[in-house]
């Protein structure tokens, strides 16, 4: 898994046109390193501590995306920025995006697709093949299933379920992390206001709706709150 993730985040980086803006590679950075430090400190049994070598890449382009492949390999496109607004706005993003990684959501689907495309038997050879190098047939597919689908014209839903548990897990990083996890309600207010009247998204397309997430987010902040610690 964490192979594959290496090589999707060397493909995004050989594809994508990195910021130059000093100020945005830094905020990006800055949140991403405390949002990391929260996930090596899991409180009880949410998710299991990571041994990741985090990385935190900004790319120079107006798509509102952003995700986190295995590894702890994070990108977030400038695109977003103007949605995120503020530095906690940001964090929203971020740590629902680490949380897909702390789940394991990428293995899951990528596992899924392994043996809807190609059947049990062959998706060990197709595996192995994609992370050696072997063979490039099912890098696309791979990719999408671990997150980084919007540059390679190829994404794969993830479910409601895993959804909600990164929204979750992504509150509760927050939280640790010192941002406000509150910040999450305005944040996905501006994404649906954004949304509206527009194409959606690729990064939005394959996620609950607006209304939906905020209702759930609203019920779940208690259990977030108990972590916060503004800083």
């Amino acid at each position: 898994e964490r192979q594959m993730g290496q090589q999707a985040y060397r493909e995004v980086l050989s594809r994508e046109n990195l910021s130059r803006d000093a100020q945005t590679s830094t905020l990006v950075e800055k949140v991403g390193r405390r949002i990391a430090a929260a996930a090596e400190r899991p409180p009880g049994e949410l998710w299991r501590a990571p041994r990741f070598r985090w990385e935190f890449k900004t790319v120079d382009k107006n798509e509102p995306n952003a995700f986190c492949l295995p590894g702890g390999k994070i990108v977030v496109y400038t695109g977003i920025l103007p949605i995120t607004r503020t530095e906690a706005g940001l964090a929203v993003v971020v740590a629902h995006e680490v949380a897909h990684a702390l789940a394991r959501h990428g293995a899951e689907r990528m596992s899924d697709q392994m043996v809807a495309s190609v059947g049990t038997a062959a998706a060990a050879v197709a595996l192995s093949a994609t992370v050696t190098g072997r063979s490039r047939t099912y890098l696309p597919a791979m990719m999408a299933a671990l997150g980084a689908g919007a540059t390679v014209g190829y994404l794969l839903p993830m479910s409601r379920a895993q959804e909600s548990e990164a929204d979750r897990i992504g509150l509760v990083l927050m939280a640790l992390a010192g941002y406000d996890p509150r910040e999450a309600v305005s944040l996905w207010e501006r994404m649906r206001a954004a949304g509206t009247g527009q194409r959606q998204a690729e990064w939005l397309s394959t996620h609950p709706s607006d209304g939906t997430r905020i209702s759930d987010i609203r019920r779940w902040l208690p259990e977030a709150m108990k972590y916060y610690r503004p800083q």
